[in-house]
């Protein structure tokens, strides 16, 4: 919802600021105060093109700044944190444009560009004038709209899960039969690689042991000399370090007959003693065991070497080579089980598709009988708004490129087979034709209108702007549109720009807009209305530059009798 606007140095508006409400909000004033300004300056808010002329003579730039708030908005918060900008629960749209042409846009102080204003600001408004449409007047989104009218949620999900796996099927089935074809090229180099591994035969952790046994080889003289000398002098040598701690261990016990506090002494001794003894022991049998062996230090070079020139031939590190040789294995099994892989493929896409097509065709079937009922209900609503003439037909059409899945003749989506675009004919005797290319503003605004108070309550959209939707209507009519803007009120903000007072005395605020003149230069401004001042708005509307008691009188009436029907005033 749209709460408050801000303009500055714009047109012939110096500065002003408009906080909106709830419902319907209609802005009256007489022509050429300034009323489309305000529309002009929404539509830049949310991305629309710029023209230099529009800032204010005499100053360098102006400004538009918009307050929205995202409480009934998850597609416009979902919108924000995918672009990292922070929201808590309100997002503040600013342009600046300057005199020079340059434009600047940011959204919650932020930065960005104008693709992306256009992206974030998509969904908060549908603006609707004589040139100036949005969201109900482009044809992608009138599926959508079909199927929220015809409540189709589970039969959309049915149709979109089918979808999703006959694709994923297809994917497969493609990838299996692109994998055949090249098949004889590919498994001839599988199986050389699978041998070029295999006939080293790497085993886990095979480099790290090489290169450890490689250390020892090479240093196998040493080796010896050194342990052979440690136990000498550990154990066998003329001056032993052993013997003399078994000489120490037997005086101590005898002591300890003497004096048992020297027992805890003694049993350190003695332990010490053993495990000197073990060592010994086992410096003995290395220095036993190592020898010099040149030919096995050749033949373990040479492993290593074949080992690192495997890893660096696949992926850098032994693990590496093995999960290659794994990933082989399984690519060599897939080709030994080729046919039967993909005619397995082939029989899972038929057999997915025929769901797809099935969910498909019953939400299409669903959908042919919807766009009647939508079609029917859309021209009854223009017949009420001075349209009589006109009728509006739903076209249901076959689904053609984007994503389509090419399936017996169809094209699926995931959103079935289906395409639908709203078709109006204005007047009796014409072909019906797409909403964008109607010509009258008038027209276009009340057709819109039409369209919006059937699918009210259905669409994401948090505010309606209507322009000239009054445009070559009598009172009757005008009245019968101000309920239906209320009506559509009820689900959304509205905001409407009016001539017409029965419109006026519908509305749950009233803004007026006026222009005067200060310090020589014209200037616009605008004000929310009390009831009193209601009244006298509208019996401005009624009677022209001279108000009578009889106008204020009428007026009273008209906005009493909208008060009586359950459309309040806000003071």
């Amino acid at each position: 919802m749209l709460c408050t606007l801000a303009v500055r140095q714009f047109a012939i508006i110096e500065q002003l600021e408009v906080a909106l409400g709830p419902g319907l909000n209609v802005v009256t004033g007489e022509t050429g105060a300034g009323k489309s300004i305000l529309v002009h300056a929404l539509q830049l808010v949310l991305g629309g093109r710029a023209r230099p002329d529009a800032v204010r003579t005499g100053a360098e730039e102006a400004e538009i700044e918009a307050l929205f708030s995202l409480d009934d908005e998850p597609d416009a918060r979902a919108r924000l944190a995918a672009h990292g900008l922070p929201s808590d629960g309100e997002v503040v749209i600013r342009r600046v444009l300057s005199a020079n042409g340059r434009t600047r846009a940011f959204v919650n102080g932020r930065l960005t560009t104008l693709a992306q204003l256009t992206s974030l600001a998509s969904g908060l408004v549908d603006l609707s004038s004589q040139h100036e449409h949005h969201t109900l007047a482009d044809a992608t989104t009138h599926l959508g709209w079909l199927d929220a009218f015809a409540r189709h949620e589970p039969l959309v999900e049915a149709a979109r899960a089918g979808w999703e796996a006959a694709a994923e099927a297809d994917r497969l089935r493609r990838e299996f039969g692109t994998a055949l074809a090249a098949r004889a090229e590919r498994e001839e180099l599988v199986r050389f690689q699978l041998a070029e591994i295999d006939r080293i035969a790497p085993q886990p952790g095979e480099e790290a042991q090489m290169r450890a046994d490689i250390e020892r080889l090479r240093h196998a003289g040493a080796l010896a000399d050194t342990t052979g000398s440690v136990e000498s002098l550990l154990q066998s040598g003329e001056s032993a370090i052993g013997p003399q701690l078994a000489r120490a261990v037997s005086e101590l016990r005898g002591a300890a007959r003497r004096d048992p506090r020297l027992a805890t002494v003694a049993d350190q001794v003695e332990s010490a003693h053993r495990e000197l003894e073990d060592a010994a022991h086992e410096l003995g049998r290395y220095a036993a065991g190592i020898t010099l062996d040149p030919e096995q230090l050749e033949r373990t070079e040479a492993r290593l070497h074949a080992l690192s020139r495997l890893s660096r031939r696949f992926g850098g590190d032994l693990d590496a080579v093995l999960a290659q040789r794994a990933a082989l294995s399984a690519e060599l099994a897939l080709f030994d089980d080729a046919d039967a892989t993909v005619a397995r493929s082939e029989r899972a896409t038929r057999a997915a598709t025929e769901v797809a097509l099935a969910a498909a065709r019953q939400l299409s079937a669903s959908r042919s009988e919807a766009a009647l009922a939508l079609g029917a209900a859309i021209t009854g609503e223009l017949h009420s708004l001075a349209m009589g003439g006109a009728r509006v037909e739903v076209a249901l059409l076959p689904l053609t490129g984007g994503e389509a899945l090419a399936a017996a003749g169809v094209s699926l989506g995931p959103l079935g087979m289906d395409r639908a675009e709203f078709l109006i004919a204005p007047n009796p005797g014409e072909d019906p034709r797409p909403l964008r290319r109607v010509a009258s503003g008038g027209e276009l605004s009340r057709s819109l209108l039409a369209i919006k108070r059937v699918l009210a309550g259905l669409g994401p959209v948090g505010t309606y702007v209507f322009d000239e939707v009054d445009t070559g209507v009598g009172g009757a009519v005008a009245d019968v549109i101000g309920r239906k803007l209320a009506e559509v009120g009820r689900h959304h903000q509205v905001i409407c720009i009016t001539h017409q007072p029965q419109i006026a005395a519908w509305g749950t605020h009233q803004f007026q807009v006026a222009k005067g003149v200060a310090e020589g230069r014209t200037v616009s401004s605008i004000r929310r209305l009390s009831a009193p001042e209601r009244i006298d708005e509208l019996a401005r509307m009624l009677a022209g530059e001279v108000v009578t008691e009889a106008a204020r009188r009428a007026a009273a009436e008209l906005l009493g009798r909208q008060l009586g029907t359950g459309s309040p005033v806000h003071q």
